[in-house]
């Protein structure tokens, strides 16, 4: 007839105890700390939004290098198109800025860090379509102008000061070369002879 099996028969081989398991050479800790879960929400929306911005402000860095290339590659030809010293050195002039601008926007790219675009703004064909250099220049600084406005638009946005010093110095450039086409293209009014004078 089997006999009744003990208590002792029925425990386990060993007493699953912290003080048994360093009997038998195991090291483990009797109290496992254990927290709630560290909450890195905000950290990763801070993430998402910086990465946000800066994809947006490389967008419209490289939105702008596209547009001075186009206004760089605009006045070279155009200033070749003329015989006038006084427009020649002025679209001269132009190009030059332009082609600083393009230097100074590679460089805020590179900065962030990223690859500058190789492209060249549509504007360029645009403007190159008009054979009168005149109605060029009268086209060319609309294009001034909306750059013009992209920088208002874009440097209180801006949290990095060299690039927003680089960009301030853009815009006003920008203006001042406005300004000069617009006078260079104002008409002549004649001055009208003064009482007594000879015609």
């Amino acid at each position: 007839m089997p006999h009744a099996s003990s208590a002792d028969d029925a425990a386990a081989p060993f007493a699953d105890t912290p003080a048994a398991q360093r009997a038998q050479g195991l090291r483990f800790p009797e109290r496992v700390e254990v927290s709630s879960p560290v909450c890195y929400a905000d950290e990763l929306d801070a993430a998402y939004r910086e990465a946000s911005d800066r994809d947006a402000l490389l967008a419209a860095l490289n939105e702008l290098l596209e547009a001075e290339r186009a206004g760089a590659r605009i006045t070279l030809r155009s200033a070749a198109e003329t015989d006038d010293p006084a427009l020649q050195r002025l679209v001269t002039d132009i190009h030059r800025d332009e082609v600083r601008w393009c230097g100074v926007l590679i460089d805020a790219i590179q900065s962030l860090p990223a690859t500058p675009s190789t492209r060249t703004g549509a504007f360029y064909e645009r403007a190159m379509a008009v054979p009168d250099l005149d109605a060029r220049l009268a086209l060319l600084n609309r294009g001034q102008g909306w750059v013009v406005r992209k920088l208002q638009a874009l440097l209180p946005r801006l949290g990095d000061t060299h690039i927003h010093g680089e960009l301030t110095a853009m815009l006003m450039s920008h203006q001042q070369n406005i300004a000069r086409v617009n006078a260079q293209q104002a008409p002549q009014v004649p001055c009208e002879p003064q009482e007594g004078a000879s015609p």
